[in-house]
């Protein structure tokens, strides 16, 4: 008899309590020893042939019952007699640890049917196919490619057409020296706080903001401050008082399509910031990681097509919605600022992978990047639309974005938000907990982010179908 055949779900005991009484009698026969580590969820669930929910749920009611523990980022082990772990356990793995610093990534570990916390672009809105084409043109083209290594600054190459790229499409004029090239949008945040900050130094961020960004800004010792990012942009003179008072080494900024919030900046502030900037000594980090995904909306010009001097460190990444295999973004910046990244980035891989740019330049050059974008904005903008219809009778609230990737939805009422994440996931959705995103932290945050990039429109009328229905479950 297979395991498969012996877990019923209409049995008279529940299913993962069969789970639960399978997990005990091994370990009573000795088959698992005390501090040896189980299976993971799911291999045993592949082994049993139910759920990873299901076995998911066994865990955590053994846990609670003092049969087995867990060590963080490691797994689930066996209880000893006594009562004694191996070492002091931290929270939960998944669920209670998401009030800590990589609380993102966990959520997004968790393999779920309606995915709607990943802001991803589904890779079957990628055009997979044309890049294999490329692959084989790149070869071709540099026979010895994958024996060479990058310089620290980028592929020369690659920095000359982006630079005339920006300079035609007429955002901002830079040359080719004046760009770095690194593994990613998160990376040229992290070198740049290698570069700029030091402990005890002040940085203003915007709230809600990306929080990988402010976990990165702390651990370099930075002390955050706050701006509130509203559907209009920011309170300029909170700004300024801030700038002038607490006199900010950085000014970390995501002012198109923000992420959570998709609000958007509007080009009077922008002309302003680099202004304020310059006045009071304060450094802007302007990321810019989806100004191509619009829907019908004339982008405004980033913060840096305003900026003369070197108070603004502009990064467009290209990760999200172009290749996120290759993990290619540029950082423009003036003055004397970039001595210091190209240490910083030395020192963490001494230069992005030549392969991925040169084949990233293949399709840079091509006509089918911007057919790709057009199609991809349209894409996105029916399933952006697909979630706000079902959100429409709902009692939530949303500013509807012009671009981007998500949705901030403000929920009619307060509820216990680790309680809602957890019976989402049970019925295999996942979203991101608005609080995730606050600098200050407040447990009190009544918003969540919902993704809409990586669930097709079938999948997104279901998964928000059972959303609704967990939410109002919970009291």
């Amino acid at each position: 008899m297979t395991f498969k055949t012996f877990f019923q779900a209409d049995a008279a005991t529940r299913l993962y309590e069969q789970v639960m009484d399978y997990i005990q009698v091994r370990i009573e026969r000795g088959e698992w020893k005390e501090h040896e580590k189980l299976p993971s969820v799911r291999r045993l669930s592949e082994e049993l042939g139910v759920h990873r929910l299901t076995v998911f749920r066994a865990y955590q009611e053994l846990k609670n019952k003092d049969k087995i523990y867990v060590k963080d980022k490691s797994g689930y082990y066996v209880q000893p007699a006594n009562g004694q772990k191996d070492r002091e356990p931290a929270d939960d793995p998944v669920y209670g640890s998401w009030l800590q610093a990589d609380n993102l990534a966990r959520i997004h570990a968790i393999q779920v049917d309606y995915q709607f916390s990943k802001s991803l672009i589904d890779p079957a809105l990628l055009p997979n196919r044309f890049w294999a084409e490329l692959m084989v043109n790149m070869f071709r083209e540099y026979p010895r490619l994958p024996g060479t290594y990058s310089t620290v600054q980028g592929d020369a190459e690659l920095r000359e057409e982006l630079a005339a790229h920006f300079s035609n499409t007429g955002l901002f004029h830079l040359t080719a020296d004046e760009l770095l090239i690194t593994s990613g949008g998160q990376q040229a945040i992290d070198v740049t706080a290698r570069t700029l900050i030091r402990p005890g130094d002040r940085v203003l961020v915007e709230r809600p903001a990306y929080g990988p960004a402010m976990e990165i800004f702390r651990r370099q010792g930075a002390r955050l401050l706050t701006a509130d990012i509203r559907p209009d942009g920011y309170d300029m003179e909170r700004i300024e008082q801030c700038m002038r008072t607490e006199k900010p080494r950085l000014f970390y900024i995501n002012p198109t399509f923000h992420n959570p919030t998709g609000f958007t900046v509007p080009a009077a502030q922008r002309k302003l910031l680099p202004e304020l900037a310059e006045r009071y000594g304060c450094v802007i980090l302007e990321d810019d990681s989806t100004y191509d995904i619009h829907f019908g909306y004339k982008t405004p010009p980033p913060v840096f097509t305003y900026a003369t001097t070197g108070h603004v460190i502009y990064i467009r990444s290209y990760s999200k919605y172009v290749a996120p295999g290759l993990r290619i973004a540029a950082v423009a910046c003036r003055g004397d600022h970039l001595p210091g990244l190209l240490a910083a980035k030395s020192l963490t891989d001494n230069g992005s992978p030549l392969l991925n740019q040169k084949l990233f330049l293949q399709y840079f050059r091509s006509p089918r990047m911007q057919q790709h974008l057009e199609k991809l904005c349209t894409a996105l903008q029916l399933r952006k639309e697909a979630m706000e219809r079902c959100l429409a009778d709902s009692g939530w609230t949303w500013h509807s974005p012009a671009g981007g990737l998500n949705l901030w939805v403000q929920l009619p009422r307060q509820v216990d938000m680790r309680r809602f994440l957890q019976a989402a996931l049970a019925q295999s959705v996942s979203f991101i907990p608005g609080h995730v995103f606050d600098p200050l932290g407040s447990a009190e945050n009544p918003h969540i982010r919902l993704s809409y990039p990586f669930a097709n429109e079938g999948q997104i009328r279901e998964g928000m179908q059972r959303l609704l229905s967990v939410y109002e479950s919970i009291h």
